[in-house]
């Protein structure tokens, strides 16, 4: 029962945010948005190997 009450509230949260973002969000340039594409990816790979490190010991 906590597990459906917990998704619940995840789903009704969500849903929120998009509303929410899709009303008061800004379109990104294409310059913002290859920015972020390179911090994302640099994020991704420092998590990547964190886990890698973590499983391993």
């Amino acid at each position: 029962m906590k597990l459906i009450s917990i998704l619940v509230i995840l789903f009704i949260s969500l849903f929120v945010v998009v509303k929410l973002t899709e009303k008061h969000g800004k379109p990104m340039t294409a310059e913002q948005q290859s920015k972020l594409s390179r911090i994302a990816m640099v994020l991704i790979f420092v998590m990547i190997v964190a886990g890698l490190i973590k499983s391993c010991s």
